[in-house]
């Protein structure tokens, strides 16, 4: 572990010598995660991309990408496309990104279960922002506003993300 990864703990995400608190998934970190179990998955995984709502907010990085009216996440571990973006419309079952709420307004990718997606071990890990303090997520990894633009303005794709259990 570095300076330059993230690592992952129940009581904080330690990056770049600052310790912030997170919200994790509702089941815990898990090394056998699996679907809709609620569990951040324990393991080394990497950023591989960034989304952000432009018309919410400034862009966090160069290589951010902006989340569209139609972009969609699927979330159907029956389909080809299964843990990979998608456009409405859309006939699967399928996460939208672009939300009225801001939980999405900006999102870090990782690629838990990705490229090659396998059925039944889970969708969507992203880093974003909580709905509030200690809230669990999916699975996914939450933060403070102000603390994930931090983080996302230092990240590179590759950055590793330590989830220790």
């Amino acid at each position: 572990m570095g300076p330059a990864d993230l690592v992952v703990r129940p009581g904080g995400v330690r990056f770049a010598g600052v310790t912030f608190p997170c919200s994790l998934g509702r089941g815990g970190i898990r090394a056998d995660k699996r679907e809709g179990d609620g569990a951040t998955p324990a393991g080394v995984h990497r950023i591989v991309g960034m989304l952000w709502r432009a018309d919410r907010m400034a862009r966090p990085a160069g290589w951010a990408v902006p989340i569209g009216p139609r972009d969609l996440w699927c979330d159907d571990a029956g389909h080809p496309a299964y843990n990979r973006p998608v456009r409405a419309p859309f006939a699967r079952s399928a996460e939208r990104l672009r939300r009225a709420d801001p939980l999405y307004d900006l999102v870090l990718l990782t690629d838990w279960n990705w490229p090659a997606a396998r059925p039944g071990q889970g969708s969507a890990i992203f880093l974003h922002r909580w709905r509030r303090p200690g809230a669990p997520t999916e699975g996914c990894v939450a933060f403070d506003p102000a603390d994930l633009a931090w983080i996302a303005r230092r990240v590179v794709p590759g950055t590793r993300v330590i989830v220790e259990g």
